[in-house]
Parts: C-alpha cells; structure tokens; sequence
C-alpha cells in the first residue's frame, strides 16, 4: 500500500461519475439502442481514464493496485459471463427447435390479451421463486411470453416490464437466489428471516405493481388480434408444433430446483434443444445452414450455426421473422465487452479510493430510522450506478452500514432488507449494469424503453422508505427512551 496516498475529496470523487452520466446520456441519444454495439463501452472506458488519471496523479495511487482492482472485479464476474455465452445459445436453440414458437402457440390460445400483463408478471414471479434466477427466468419462459405479448399486439416495453417485474419479485425474496444468500450473508442475517422479513415491503410493492398490470391489461388498445391467426397458422407451418417439446422447459426447472449448478443447468438444456432440433426441425437447420443439399453435414453446420451465430427463418410476415430471430452466442458479445468495461470503471474507483469517499458522505445523513434506510437506499442506488454489478453493490453497502446499524441499534435484518430494496431489483433498470445490459439483450428490448414499466423495481425503494417513515416493524436492540417514544407512536 503507499503510504503518501491522498484521499480525493467528494468534488474530486464525483467529477468521473459525472462524466460518465453525462457522457453516457449524449451517447444514448446519439445511437439508441445501438448505443450497446460499442459506444457505451467507449464512455466507460474514458471515465475509467479520467478515474485513473486523478487517482494516479492526485491520490498518488500505484499503477499497480489500480491493475490488481480491475482485475479482481473482471474475474468475479467471470462465471456470469460465461453464463451470458450459455444463454445465447440457449435461446438459439430453444427458438429453432421448436421450444419457444410451441410456448407462443400454445400460449395464444390460452391467455386472453386482458389478462396478459398480470399472467405474465405472476407466471414469471412464480417460475423465478422456484428456480432462484431472474436471468433463467426471462431467457427462458421471458422470452416466451414476449413472443406471445408481441403476437397479441403489446408494446415491447410494457411486455419486458411485467416479465422483468415478476423475475426480480422472485430472485429477491428466494431462497435459491444468490443475491437473496449474498445480501443475509454479508450483513450476518439468517436466511429465512432475511426472507420473511423482506415480505413486510416486497409483497406491497408486488401487489401494487399487479393491479397496474391488470388495469393496463383492460384498457390496452391491443391492435393485432387480427393478425393472430395468421401468426399461429405460420408457425404451425414453419415449425413442427408439439408439446412433447415442452419436456425440455419442465427438466430444465426440475434441475434448476435441485439446486444444479446454473452453468451445467444451462449447458445441458441447450444440448438438449439441440437434439430436440434435429429430430423435429431439420428442415430448419438445412434452411440456416445455406447449403444446396440437405443431409448430415447440412443439419451439422445449421445446428453449430444455432449455438453460435445469428439465425433467421422466413415465415411471410416479416414481425414473425424478427421474433423469431435470433443472437446465439455472439449475440451476446456486446454484453460481455460492455460487462468487462464497466468491471474496469468500478475497479479504478474502488482501487482509488473514491468509492469509499462517495458512499462515506451518506453516512452523514444518518440521523433517525427514516435517515438511516433513506441513507442505505441512495448508498445502494448510487452504487449500483457506479459498480455496474449488483453483487458488488449488495457487499460493498452491507459492509459499508454493517457497524453503523449495530451502534445505532437496528437489526440487521433492516439493513439486509433495505440492501435488496435498493439494489437487486435497481440493477435492470441501469443500462450500463450487468443485468440492465443482459435482460435488454437476452429481451431484445433496449433498457431505457421497458424502465418506465417496470413498477414492482421501481416502487420498492420507495417502499422501504415508506416503511420505515411509519415506523412498521422496525425492530432495534439499543434504543434510548426518546427514540422509542418516537418510533412507536
């Protein structure tokens, strides 16, 4: 460690986050959606740059310990990455072999366009407390229920926002979610009353966020119906409709539920969709394949061809074949490139001290209940923004306020609580974090457009401020006369 390094100030401190807003906003503008295909990855690598040259100049920080920071972050998210991969190719295969078009057929005829919204955030919900994975969820049943959403003449944003509500109602309140572990771990909280106590602001926000869809679900001028016979009797003509094929989905959650390691979980049901392909669409791998003959080594190349690349199947209406399209694993290349810029970014920030110099200020603000969870939720807001990675953010607030909330007395069930509030359910909001870039590519649906609907992540911070402003269940262990008289009035 240098033992001359200055600590920057919070002006100092600011100026890259600054930046990168600023930046980040201009660039979004100026692409769009095409903003992931390497103008984003430019801005945080230049406020990684703007970071590194004050913190090497200014904060006298060895070259050294900036390098050790980026690469410990990179490296932490490794397994996710290679989760991203598995995804691509995931989706490539349950698409072409028959999986998702037999989910969306079978799907039309099943849920009435009323209630689509609600159906699809409480299936999502559902599926994503069984399996622990709000990332399985929506590259699976999500993107599903997105075709069906589409067909039925929904907008993309209100779609992706039920499913993205519904996945993260799960991945925060399950106990297979290694977020929901993460954040009872790292603040010293058992499991389940990390879990019960969670309920206390996630149900309300829930049931919130239902009755918007339902009322939406109503009045949502759907204007495709016309066109949803015409979808399913294309499909019908483009794939080979069965529901033998849903017996892939049905192990995969059944591995999931046993706890299987996500990556051989993944791995495995992609294998699988990929002899599903072979047996039940090969006139689908010869048409991907490009090639004039159809035989093994056509149904060979289109299969590889499904993992790996991009995939296109004509069906006469051009809305059907976009859905239908897919990324494979290179689709998702965008993603990892910008998921290992923004790991530079928080590294060069933590390494330089600025981090801590920005999240300390927060602390200030501590003075009552309402404070201290108000404080915990902008901490976590913040860094969620800056870190780009919710596991980061979830370690770094607990243990950031872990002292503060014993001194003062507060449960630590509060701050694990107010962690999640803030942070897990935030992180698909913000384009430039992991999970924001992975549903918007696993989605196809670009961040900024499926924020606004996205009403269970949006009210739960303000939830858990709303909680702990009336006082409901605010347990402490060490409080004088005058902080109880107040809390329990």
């Amino acid at each position: 460690m240098n033992e001359y390094k200055k600590e920057p100030s919070i002006l100092l401190s600011l100026l890259p986050v600054l930046t990168l807003v600023a930046l980040l906003f201009i660039t979004i503008q100026t692409f769009g959606a095409d903003a992931l295909s390497g103008g984003n990855q430019i801005i945080l690598l230049i406020a990684a740059a703007v970071c590194c040259a004050i913190a090497i100049f200014y904060c006298k920080t060895k070259w050294s310990e900036i390098e050790k920071s980026i690469v410990n972050n990179i490296s932490g998210i490794s397994p996710a990455i290679l989760i991203l991969l598995i995804i691509g190719a995931l989706s490539g295969t349950w698409m072409i072999s028959g999986i998702i078009p037999a989910f969306i057929y079978y799907g039309i005829h099943i849920i009435h366009p009323s209630f689509y919204l609600v159906s699809t955030c409480i299936i999502c919900a559902i599926v994503s407390v069984m399996t622990g994975s709000s990332w399985t969820t929506i590259a699976t049943i999500g993107v599903a229920l997105l075709g069906i959403g589409q067909v039925q003449g929904f907008s993309p944003g209100w779609i992706a926002g039920a499913i993205i509500s519904g996945a993260y109602f799960g991945d925060k309140i399950s106990p297979l979610s290694d977020t929901t572990i993460l954040a009872s771990s790292v603040t010293d909280t058992p499991l389940f009353t990390h879990i019960r106590y969670m309920l206390i602001t996630t149900m309300p926000s829930m049931i919130i966020a239902l009755i918007i869809f339902s009322v939406a679900g109503f009045s949502y001028n759907v204007t495709a119906t016309d066109k949803i016979a015409l979808y399913t009797a294309s499909l019908e003509q483009t794939f080979n409709i069965s529901a033998w094929l849903l017996i892939i989905p049905v192990i995969t959650f059944f591995m999931i539920i046993r706890k299987v390691p996500a990556i051989i979980t993944l791995f495995l049901s992609a294998v699988m969709a990929g002899i599903a392909a072979v047996i039940a669409q090969s006139h689908l791998l010869h048409e991907i394949s490009g090639l004039e003959i159809s035989g093994i080594a056509s149904k060979f190349k289109g299969l590889l061809m499904t993992f790996y690349g991009s995939t296109s199947i004509e069906t006469g209406y051009a809305e059907l074949n976009d859905l239908i399209s897919t990324g494979g694993m290179s689709g998702m290349m965008d993603t990892v490139w910008l998921i290992i810029c923004a790991m530079v970014f928080g590294g060069v920030m933590m390494a330089s001290g600025m981090l801590k110099r920005i999240t300390s200020s927060f602390i200030h603000l501590v003075k009552r209940t309402v404070s201290m969870v108000a404080a915990t939720v902008g901490s976590g807001l913040f860094l969620t923004l800056t870190t780009a990675d919710q596991y980061i953010a979830i370690v770094l607030n607990g243990k950031m306020f872990k002292d503060i909330y014993k001194k003062k007395g507060y449960e630590s069930r509060l701050l694990s609580r107010t962690t999640e509030d803030a942070v897990t359910v935030i992180s698909p909001l913000v384009p430039w974090n992991t999970c924001g870039m992975t549903q918007a590519t696993i989605l196809g649906v670009p961040t900024l457009t499926y924020l606004p609907y996205c009403f269970f992540n949006i009210i739960s911070p303000i939830m858990s401020i709303t909680i702990a402003a009336l006082g409901y269940k605010i347990f402490r262990t060490e409080i004088d006369s005058e902080e109880e008289k107040t809390l329990t009035e």
